[in-house]
């Protein structure tokens, strides 16, 4: 995962929980437009939350940035 993606979902996950909480929830399409306009890392994304993390569909926001942050 290239550093410029890390962040922007470290920035994602941060706008959430200050809304909203820390128990918020969010998918891996919390990170992208309503339009599929990069869908080579939109793959990236969902290979990294579903085959390598087997995560489910909707995880805490502050676990992911937790994760992504450890990369």
């Amino acid at each position: 995962m290239n550093e410029a993606l890390k962040q922007k979902i470290i920035t994602v996950c941060n706008k959430k929980i200050e809304r909203k909480g820390d128990n918020v929830g969010l998918s891996f399409y919390a990170f992208f437009a309503n339009k599929n306009d990069d869908p080579e890392l939109l793959m990236e994304v969902a290979t990294w939350w579903i085959m390598t993390h087997k995560l489910d569909h909707f995880e805490k926001a502050i676990k992911i940035k937790t994760m992504v942050e450890q990369i």
